[in-house]
């Protein structure tokens, strides 16, 4: 596959609603505007998700902010790394049409919700980015009640893997996605009497950032993880199945705060169950895994003509991967996570 790099700002959308320039890039170069977008408000979807993972403390803490059109999702949940347990909280809001706030560029901003369930604010100031959430019903191993609040960092140096495409049965369907792996953590996270410090040398945290306008049907695999090798920040993500992805992946490594492209990637799933070993493998070898679950954290929604059904598997990678001069680098007790998605809305 030849992937064209953009490497200048474009707009994202052309006249006709369709995407100006398919590609990836290594920084968020596409200006998307929501008065481009040739749809109707319900059929806009943006969302930002975190990933944070203490290698110390051994848990994953996610939140999610999106507006879907027809319904906003806040979400927050803590995966156990030692048993495997997680408990997650949401809360929605109907109709937002584009009102939360979610920033349409990478520049600083800040946006927040709250109800009895969850509360989650984020914002963004330069190179550092801060989360505040807490969760009082949130319960995990007899304890109860969970707050963080979080700064991350992303060096202006670093890189991050960008993509912007279309569906081919519809092209003024588009995917505009940012990823950035390894950011360094630092603050706290409180789950009931028990508080978490963490630092930059063992916290990461991995963005989602998207903005689109999806057809109606969908179902994709994504696996991201983020950690040191040798104090050295190291990562990759991987995914498919999402929009067409004949002409541009989102397969990326991250060594060292930069990115490593590569082609096009493959997950096999055990039939059984989502908790035996999957096996991603690259049709350029350049990156070669097996995967050993910890923790499923599936949810269903089945609503008439809406309908969800994830698998999202925390776990860690072991194999190795090639980076752009050669060098392999091994991958050994990496955490991170691999999904397998089927949304209907």
């Amino acid at each position: 596959m030849k992937q064209k790099e953009i490497t200048h700002e474009i707009n994202l959308l052309n006249k006709k609603g369709e995407i100006s320039e398919i590609g990836w890039a290594r920084r968020p170069y596409w200006i998307y505007s929501r008065d481009t977008i040739k749809a109707s408000q319900l059929r806009i979807k943006e969302w930002d998700y975190f990933a944070i993972y203490s290698a110390k403390h051994q848990f994953f803490l996610t939140t999610t902010f999106s507006d879907l059109g027809y319904l906003g999702l806040f979400a927050i949940a803590f995966i156990d790394m030692k048993s495997g347990l997680w408990k997650q909280e949401d809360a929605m809001k109907p109709f937002p049409l584009g009102r939360l706030g979610l920033p349409p560029h990478s520049g600083n901003y800040e946006v927040a919700y709250a109800n009895k369930k969850v509360r989650i604010a984020y914002s963004k100031r330069d190179e550092r980015r801060r989360l505040l959430c807490g969760a009082p019903t949130l319960e995990v191993n007899s304890l109860k009640g969970l707050e963080a609040d979080l700064t991350m960092v992303q060096p202006p140096s670093a890189q991050s893997i960008n993509i912007a495409t279309s569906w081919e049965e519809n092209r003024k369907a588009f995917y505009y996605n940012t990823k950035i792996n390894c950011m360094g953590v630092s603050g706290t996270v409180r789950l009931g009497e028990n508080v978490y410090e963490l630092t930059p040398d063992e916290a990461v945290a991995t963005l989602d950032w998207g903005r689109g306008r999806w057809t109606y049907q969908n179902r994709w695999y994504w696996a991201s993880a983020s950690g040191f090798t040798n104090s050295t920040p190291i990562g990759f993500n991987l995914g498919y199945g999402f929009s067409d992805r004949t002409q541009v992946s989102e397969n990326a490594l991250f060594y060292n705060n930069k990115v490593h492209k590569l082609d096009e990637i493959e997950f096999i799933i055990p039939q059984d169950s989502y908790e035996d070993k999957w096996q991603i493998t690259s049709s350029d070898k350049r990156i070669e895994l097996t995967f050993t679950p910890v923790a499923d954290r599936a949810t269903k929604s089945d609503f008439f003509f809406i309908k969800s059904v994830q698998h999202q598997v925390f776990g860690h990678f072991d194999g190795y991967m090639i980076l752009d001069d050669g060098i392999q680098v091994p991958i050994e007790h990496l955490a991170g996570f691999a999904e397998d998605v089927f949304n209907r809305f």
